[in-house]
């Protein structure tokens, strides 16, 4: 299996000019849902599904309930989450507040298991036929029905 990409006409706002230029972007297949997710990792690690999904759902609580408390969470191989947020800035300390804080989110660190799996994965050009229908990949390299 390999990383697809599609070639895309894009238009940069910081080129003064607007020139078109063309990219790489990279296409997902698809998504696998929660309940796949468990399935296919009762496959590899032989646990019980319910046991899976026990262990996930605590998981997330327990990095819910450290991210909350401003700590910094590492999952071994998998990588770090990490609490931030951005703020919008202010002429003087005194300005700044909690009212100035915007684009809360939750910042994913890989670990080195999945960069080492992007630095050795390949990368394949998706190719769109001339009727602008996407091609489907051999039946060899298409992900099972999810």
């Amino acid at each position: 299996m390999a990383l697809k990409y599609l070639v895309k006409k894009t238009t940069f706002g910081f080129d003064k000019s607007k020139t078109e230029k063309y990219v790489a972007r990279p296409m997902v297949m698809g998504t696998v849902g929660f309940a796949n997710l468990c399935d296919q990792v009762t496959k590899v690690g032989m646990a019980p599904r319910g046991v899976v999904k026990l262990v996930i759902d605590g998981v997330i609580d327990a990095l819910a309930m450290n991210l909350v408390n401003g700590l910094s969470v590492k999952l071994g191989d998998f990588g770090t989450f990490r609490s931030s947020f951005g703020c919008k800035s202010q002429d003087e300390a005194k300005n700044v507040s909690a009212e100035t804080l915007r684009h809360r989110k939750i910042i994913f660190t890989p670990g080195e298991l999945l960069k080492n799996m992007l630095h050795t994965v390949s990368i394949q050009k998706f190719v769109l036929p001339e009727t602008g229908e996407t091609t489907t990949p051999p039946e060899e390299e298409r992900p099972g029905e999810l």
